[in-house]
Order: structure tokens, then sequence, then C-alpha cells
């Protein structure tokens, strides 16, 4: 983004893309630290705080348009200590001023434009993307620039006073879920489904309007809520959603994977930037509802999604990269539509067919006489109504091929290869998930590279965790969400490959969150360590936003742990954990979707067996057992493997093969009460779904 000609600013020192497209502008750019705060306050100067992220298109329009100009520059430098802070890196400072943001404005965003005091790091001022010039109702940068600073000197009174306030607020935003206790009961779920059905889009899917973001926690949610009801309205809502997204160009039909959201209602023309999180999240509840369906659909997504990260997102030490741009060669998409004209001379006879069945037939759907590939018209529902789909299919996977070889000559958009402790942990689960259900050892390897990776190069000494990696350097201490997501992937890691190293870790880092995060006076987990530097506030961050809770993570982490080690004390912290935010998600369901996934399972524990697993000496009966155990929807089952070396568990010492017998065998097993050991593929699925859609409670 930047002119390369032009010295570099401190940024230059950073690992982060995001401040590294930064490095080159006129402004006199800061990481956070104390050498800018140290020098707001010598100097007297207020603090221009600016929070973004590398694949935000806004945010490189504020840069073409501000950081690189020198007049605005100048005056920056001139009047303020500018900080230039990465989101991905430090959600706990992007929190913090973000609800400042919200709180000011009546609404978010990034670029995040945040005006600081120095002394207190409150904020006075706050907004979003600032033009150039006065339009759309904002006024220009310049002119914000130059009252505030002029209002900072003059008016220094009012200032302090309005900071405090703020400063106020937001911290009577972080202790809203100590006053909000209620019960933890079936009507929490049952709020949250009714709620859910009522922004149901009964016409496109999904729920409210434009813009779309997928709601992948939502959809888990609802499939549990079906699998305890039985209420088939529940799973059509779930069906309808998934199958379109998956046709939208929300979802990339020519690499694989999905964009950030859909700026249309009809999950049509995406937002392009593509995000590691998103379709870890959406890869999960893609395989549940395959689980619960058995629809092809939803395998092919998933394996398309995973391939495309296999493909783009592994960096050279085998971790998760966090993101792709939205922008190549300065435009927004371009890397990802399609001409006419292109169109036609990469698919040579099948350009016709294959523009029918992805919209290219029609009037163009994007900027400048583009189209973005969608499905017009589903392969099943032409098959439903009796068309021979036989040529079709074929014309597709072929022009699948030809389309990504003729894509992958353009310009690629940057990625930024950060490494992130969080989002590789929903991706890890996410890998080790699939890779169980639809028995892919590739994705099983990816989730297993990537653990290890963190697990021995982003620690501290003391053996903690650090948040983000990226050439070479580990850094900045993590966040309760990093625990928590991490530790609950390496239960599924142990599940797909039964190393009890897992378990171990998982059981270390659950530990560590405890000691450092847990709130024990009133439950939860707070965001930053009890060790951390603070400003403002120390929140609990309970809400779901666009990656889950770290709350709502510490929910099925922990009680998982304590299903599958004995360890009483993880489910208490789970259950404190659960009772601590019943009352904001009862007035809140729409942001607490994870955490009610997790009141769900809390709830319908006689329908959540814990399973052991006794292997035999026939490799190929072993997997048939265990794939009757993977295939079923069961989504808060556990499954632990019985063998010498293996997990050593109170619970799993008397589960022996019955006498005389060396074939695998199944125990399916809720509250200490075992149904009969089996080695009958058939009969384990019975025993799984003998309590589907039921309320029978212990």
């Amino acid at each position: 983004m930047s002119d390369s000609n032009r010295p570099e600013n401190r940024l230059a020192n950073e690992t982060s893309p995001y401040l590294l497209q930064h490095r080159a502008n006129p402004v006199d750019w800061y990481p956070w630290g104390d050498e800018a705060i140290e020098r707001a306050r010598s100097e007297d100067k207020p603090i221009l705080l600016s929070i973004g992220y590398s694949s935000c298109h806004w945010c490189h329009v504020m840069e073409r348009e501000s950081f690189e100009d020198d007049t605005t520059a100048e005056l920056m430098n001139e009047r303020y200590v500018n900080i230039k802070v990465d989101r991905e890196e430090r959600p706990d400072l992007d929190e913090i001023y973000m609800t400042s943001v919200q709180l000011m404005t009546g609404q978010g965003g990034w670029p995040m434009t945040v005006f600081l005091t120095p002394d207190t790091l409150a904020p006075f001022y706050a907004g979003t993307y600032f033009p150039p010039d006065d339009r759309m109702g904002l006024p220009s940068f310049r002119r914000v620039l130059t009252q505030l600073a002029d209002s900072y000197r003059e008016r220094r009174g009012d200032i302090a006073s309005n900071a405090s306030q703020v400063a106020e607020r937001i911290a009577a935003v972080s202790r809203m879920a100590e006053a909000k206790k209620m019960p933890i009961d079936r009507s929490l779920v049952d709020h949250a489904v009714a709620e859910l059905r009522s922004h149901y889009d009964r016409v496109h899917g999904g729920f409210g309007g434009a813009p779309k973001f997928p709601p992948a926690m939502a959809l888990s949610l609802l499939l549990r809520a079906w699998r305890t009801s039985g209420d088939e309205e529940i799973l059509a809502i779930v069906r309808h959603t998934l199958r379109a997204m998956a046709g939208g160009g929300m979802y990339d039909q020519v690499g694989g994977g999905f964009h950030r959201y859909s700026v249309d209602e009809r999950w049509l023309v995406p937002h392009f930037e593509k995000m590691l999180y998103d379709n870890a999240l959406l890869a999960v509840t893609y395989t549940e509802a395959f689980q619960a369906e058995g629809d092809p659909l939803y395998e092919r997504i998933v394996r398309e999604t995973l391939d495309w990260v296999l493909e783009e997102m592994i960096t050279s030490d085998g971790a998760f990269a966090s993101s792709i741009d939205a922008d190549s060669e300065g435009e927004e998409g371009k890397f990802f539509v399609w001409m006419r004209e292109e169109w036609e001379a990469v698919l040579g006879d099948d350009a016709a067919i294959l523009a029918e069945y992805y919209g290219l037939d029609g009037p163009s759907n994007f900027e400048n006489g583009t189209w973005i590939p969608f499905v017009a018209k589903d392969v099943t529902v032409r098959r439903a109504a009796g068309e021979d789909v036989t040529d079709l299919e074929r014309a597709i996977e072929r022009g699948r091929a030809a389309l990504l070889a003729a894509r992958r000559k353009r310009t690629a958009p940057d990625r930024d290869d950060k490494v992130l402790v969080d989002w590789n942990g929903l991706m890890i689960r996410a890998m080790a998930f699939a890779g169980q259900v639809f028995e892919e050892p590739r994705y099983v390897a990816a989730a297993q590279s990537a653990a290890r990776f963190i697990l021995e190069r982003m620690r501290t000494e003391d053996g903690g965790l650090l948040r983000t990696y990226r050439a070479g350097i580990a850094k900045i201490g993590a966040l309760q969400t990093d625990y928590a997501a991490l530790g609950l992937a390496l239960v599924d890691l142990y599940e797909s490959d039964f190393d009890p190293q897992w378990i171990t870790s998982a059981r270390e880092l659950a530990d560590r969150m405890i000691a450092d995060f847990h709130d024990q006076e009133h439950g939860g987990f707070f965001y930053v360590s009890r060790h951390a530097e603070i400003p403002i506030a120390r929140s609990k961050n309970p809400f779901d936003n666009a990656v889950p809770s770290g709350n709502a993570l510490a929910i099925p982490l922990l009680s998982r742990l304590g299903r599958l080690t004995g360890e009483s004390k993880y489910l208490e912290v789970a259950e404190r954990t659960l009772a601590a935010f019943a009352g904001m998600a009862r007035q809140m369901s729409g942001a607490f979707a994870q955490y009610l996934a997790g009141v769900d399972a809390w709830l319908d524990r006689a329908s959540n067996p814990d399973i052991a697993f006794v292997p035999g000496t026939d490799s190929e009966k072993d997997a048939a057992l265990l794939r009757s155990i993977r295939s079923t929807f069961v989504p808060d089952k556990v499954v632990a493997e019985v063998k010498s070396g293996g997990l050593d568990a109170p619970w799993l010492a008397d589960k022996e093969p019955p006498s005389g017998t060396d074939h695998a065998t199944v125990f399916v097993c809720r509250y200490g009460r075992c149904d009969e050991p089996t080695s009958d593929p058939d009969r384990v699925r019975q025993q799984l779904e003998s309590k589907r859609h039921s309320e029978n409670q212990p």
C-alpha cells in the first residue's frame, strides 16, 4: 500500500502484516507500548489510536486517502502521538476501544479511530472511517484532527470529564454479567430458538436482512435443539441456510472456502476477504449437519473448504495463516470475479452449460461488467426433477479445475500469514473433527502439525502461551480465548488419534486458564490474565462476535476434560461459568449461541454419552466400530480409547472386552451406567441414538 521509497517508521520493526503495511507511511506511527504512551505524557499530546487488520478493505482506503497523504501526516505528527494496532494481535485492546466507539457513536467497525487522553488512556472522541474531505455526512479527517487538537489544548477540563465518563461506561459494560443472574434451564435455549425462528429469512435462508454474516454458531445451536426436541422445522431452517450459503457467491465456487460475509440478503455478493475462523467454524457446522442428515453436499463443502486451507493457508511452519485480503491490484474482489470473454476462453465447449449453472448467462452481478459465480440451479434440484445431470456434473468437475488454473495466473490477494493461537485452535478442531467423520487422514495430520507447532514454539518460559507468531518471533501474552480454543481443539485431536499427550497438554492449558483468568468471586473468565496491564477495565467478554467467546469455548473444554479424566474440578468450573452468564444470555441470546450450545449439552447430559473404545486385533472391524461412533450426530459425546499406555482415567479402568473375545468393543456409558458392551456397529448406533429427542434427565 505504501510508497516504498519513503523512509520507514517504527512499524518496520513489527511482525504483523497489517502494521508492516503502514511502515512507509509518512505518519510517525508507534506500535502500542510504553514508548508511545510515555512520549504522549511527557509532551502532553493526545493519542491517536488507529486499529484495523490486514484484510480490511476500508482500512486500505483510509490509508491511501489519509495516512499516505503528506499534509494529513504532518498534522498528525505535529499534534498527536500516533499508535497503530492490529486488532487480530490485540483483540483485548480492540474490545475496549470498540466499546467506546459503540457507546459514543451507536455503531462500530474498522478502521477504528479513537482519540485518548495520555494520562488515563481513556477515549474522548471516537469513530471509524473518516474521509479526506467532507462527504457522506462525515467530517473530513483533517478537520477532525484540527478541532480535537484545539479542544484538547483549550478545553482540557471538558475533554477530561468526557473521557472519564466514557471510561466509567466501558467499565460498567464489563460488569454487566455480575448483575444478571438466573437459573440454567431449558427456557434459555427455547428462547434463543424462538428468536432465531422469528428472524429466519424464509426466502433466502439465514437470519435478518443485509448484510448477512455466516451464522455458524447459531446453526450449530439449532442442530442441538433439533436433536433434543425432534422439531423438524428447526432442521429445515438449518438445511435451507446451509444450502443457500453453499450455493451463493459468498462461497468461492471455484477455489473453495467462504468469504467473510454477503453484502446482500441473497448470499450473492461477498465482502471478499477470507478469514481462517469463518472457514473453521463453518467446516464444523457443515460436518455436524452431515452427521445429522448425510447430505453429500455438506461433505463436498467441507472437503473443498479444508482442501483450500491445506492449499493456501498452511504456513511454512505447519500452522495456519490468518486471512486472505479482499483486494488485489487495488480493487476489491478482482481476483475472484470473471469477465465473460475470459470465461469463454478458459472453458471452451463447457462455457455455455457452466454459464447457466453459475449464473453468468444473465446480467452482470458485480462491478464493471463482471460476474461472481454462484449456483443458479442446484444439481440436486435438477436431479429431483428427473433431469439427467451426468454431463453437467462432469462439466462442473472439468470447469472448476480449468477456472482454478486460470485464476492462479492472476495477481493473488495478500495473505496475512501470522499465526494466532485461538484461530488456529478453531481450525485444528475443524480439521480433527472432519478428519474423524470423513475418515480423511490428511486433515488429522494437518491438525497434529499445527498443534505441535503451537505447543512447542509459542510458549513462555514458564509454560504459558504466546498469542501470535510470525517471521520466527512469538510474542504477546495469550488471552483466555487462546487457552480455551486450543485446549478444546486438543480434546478433538485426542478423539481423532487417541494420543494421550493431547489430553495432557489440554489439562495443562485448562489449569493455566483457571489459575490466570478465572473469576473466583463471580464465576466465568476474564479476557486478559491477572498478570496483564489493562487500560480502563478488565472485561469478561461473554459475547460471541466473529469468533466464539472464550467463556463459551471454556465450557465444552472443561466439561469434556472432566468427563474424560474424571476430574470433578473441571466440571465445577464449567458449571460456574454457565451460571455466570445465564441472565445475559436470556436478554441477548443472539450474542450467546456458542454459550447456549453449552447450556443445551449441560441440560441434556443423559443424551451425551461417555464412550470407551477397546481396540481389537482386526483393523477393519476397529475402523467400522469407530465409523459408527463418529458418523452419528451426538455433538457432545466424549470418546476414549482403552489400551496400555493410553489415557489414565478411573472410568476406563474396568473396561475390557467380554471374556473369550479379541474383537474391538464399545462401551456406551451415561453417568457411570453403561449399556451392554458390543462389537456390532449397528448396535453402537442404536445405543448412541437411544435418547435422541428426549428430555430425560438423571
